[in-house]
């Protein structure tokens, strides 16, 4: 899972189950907030659809059913929930101004994928022994 923050731009790849078929459908949106500990949290996706309709959903993190979530833009924003872009019509819902990542906080991300795969690594061997 790719990390993403709150006002960050995404895309929700999500499996579909229709009969034997199954499909991924792509839920493009805003992160407006993240809540829940452990497996249990989930996070929310809003965007305006068709007529400047705004369209929320709840996605839980940990799901079987999430095939991959691509961060299209880092949002720059100082709240932890963004509950005031609901009142918002047409292109003000989704103006965020655009965050620019450093280069330590890109060498910070890099490594703590890095432990955490190790982690994993080691915990999968021991599960196995």
């Amino acid at each position: 899972m790719k990390e993403f923050n709150v006002g960050d731009t995404i895309r929700v790849l999500y499996k579909i189950v229709e009969g034997e078929k199954s499909r991924s459908q792509p839920f493009e949106g805003i992160v407006i907030s993240k809540k829940g500990p452990g497996v249990s949290k989930t996070f929310t996706v809003r965007r305006i659809g068709a007529d400047s309709i705004g369209i929320e959903r709840i996605f839980p993190l940990h799901s079987p059913n999430i095939e991959d979530i691509k961060v299209l833009k880092h949002g720059k924003v100082r709240r932890a929930k963004l509950g005031y872009l609901r009142g918002r019509v047409g292109k003000e819902a989704t103006k965020l101004s655009e965050r620019t990542l450093k280069v330590s906080e890109i060498k910070r991300s890099e490594r703590t994928r890095e432990v955490r795969a190790k982690e994993e690594g080691a915990q999968q061997v021991s599960a196995s022994s």
